[in-house]
């Protein structure tokens, strides 16, 4: 038996995520933008504005590759490309991480401690967001439970070979 693709199954919900990812970078902008301007002033609000960006962008990422290493792996998500690609972005998104903070680390058009803030919420945001967009998926896995019809068998067959109907 080969594994179920799950290309047409998960797509929606990495899509959905990707729409909520945007709903939340708006919150996050918003929210952090003015709080940080109310709180530090103008690196306040540069600070509330690059850290929903930064938030939504490895969001998105995190979205994108898994659906790049679905079609690249052809919907089966255990083969070595599809975690290739999706290890692959999260070493990336890692490394750029910290790259962009020790940029902005000494940077005074920046208030580090409102951007920290506001990716910290973008994660938990993101977190939330990816739970719920998969708990409510509704995605079949494939797997025979007992009493289910043999799909080897011959069609008018019950699940043990005999023609008795099942009640």
């Amino acid at each position: 038996m080969t594994a179920p693709n799950a290309l047409d199954h998960v797509r929606p919900v990495f899509r959905r995520i990707l729409v909520w990812a945007a709903v939340l970078a708006v919150a996050l902008a918003v929210v952090g933008g003015v709080v940080g301007l109310v709180l530090a002033g103008t690196p306040g609000l540069a600070g509330g504005l690059l850290g929903a960006v930064l938030s939504v962008v490895f969001l998105g990422l995190t979205a994108v590759s898994v659906l790049v290493a679905l079609r690249v792996s052809k919907g089966q998500m255990i083969s070595g490309a599809f975690f290739g690609i999706v290890m692959g972005t999260w070493l990336l998104k890692f490394v750029l991480f910290l790259v962009v903070l020790i940029a902005l680390r000494d940077r005074t058009w920046v208030d580090f401690p409102v951007l920290a803030v506001v990716i910290i919420a973008g994660v938990v945001g993101s977190l939330v967001i990816d739970v719920v967009a998969v708990a409510k998926a509704r995605i079949p896995i494939g797997v025979s439970l007992p009493g289910d019809p043999d799909p080897s068998a011959p069609s008018g067959s019950g699940a043990a070979g005999n023609d008795t109907p099942r009640a």
